[in-house]
């Protein structure tokens, strides 16, 4: 379930006590995956204790920034005690969020200190916003979305499940994006638009008109180039 995000930063409790740190296992342990470690450190509030991977068993057994690697199906029973987050910018991440869910894994939502979002605003679930992200009001930011660095969102505007936002893309007001779709660096969304689910908007198109469902669009004004088979980027 989305909901608002907590403007609060403080982790004093009464009495001037810090709070301890929830402890969080980032999914994922590609080269996004220290970035999204030191926006963590950055929000406080969590602690990353743990790596986890489902791609390359080798990994496993050893370390990332010092905290240590698991493979996805012996981390079951880290469900009790961690929070998680994938770390994965390709909207694929979906199937490695469902396995983690069907073991019991909750999901944090994590907020960069210099991001602005609206109190009019939701964000949900397994949600990253990374530093200087702006959501502007009365818009719906759904589960596990990607909003990198310095990504614009306008008011009245609905963000689908499992949707990447590129570092500095612009999407304005009014607009949908629907679920797995993926939005390049750079790249507009002009207002009122609807963008399909599973989409590609390359980096820097100025999309100007409305986007099929599992189309790949580039250009200034962006056009399709060609279908694309479901799955995800």
């Amino acid at each position: 379930m989305a909901r608002r995000v907590d403007r609060r930063r403080s982790t004093r409790s009464p009495g001037n006590r810090r709070r301890p740190r929830r402890k969080l296992a980032i999914l994922g342990t590609s080269l996004f995956a220290p970035e999204v470690a030191d926006v963590v450190e950055d929000c406080g509030g969590l602690e990353v204790s743990v790596f986890v991977e489902n791609w390359d068993r080798a990994k496993t057994g050893g370390t990332l920034l010092g905290r240590p690697i698991v493979w996805l199906e012996d981390a079951a029973p880290l469900a009790a005690t961690h929070l998680a987050l994938c770390s994965l910018g390709t909207t694929k991440r979906r199937s490695f969020i469902e396995a983690a869910a069907a073991m019991g894994f909750r999901f944090a939502t994590v907020v960069h200190p210099t991001a602005r979002v609206s109190r009019r605003s939701v964000v949900g679930p397994g949600s990253f916003l990374s530093a200087g992200v702006v959501v502007s009001a009365q818009t719906w930011i759904g589960s596990h979305v990607v909003a990198n660095r310095g990504v614009l969102v306008g008011h009245d505007t609905v963000v689908g499940d499992y949707v990447t936002l590129s570092p500095g893309a612009n999407v304005a007001g009014g607009v949908t994006i629907g679920a797995g779709t993926y939005v390049g660096m750079g790249a507009i969304v002009l207002d009122r638009i609807r963008v399909g689910e599973g989409a590609v908007i390359a980096a820097g198109a100025v999309v100007t008109k409305d986007v099929p469902d599992r189309v790949e669009v580039m250009g200034v004004p962006a056009r399709v180039v060609k279908e694309l088979p479901e799955g995800g980027r």
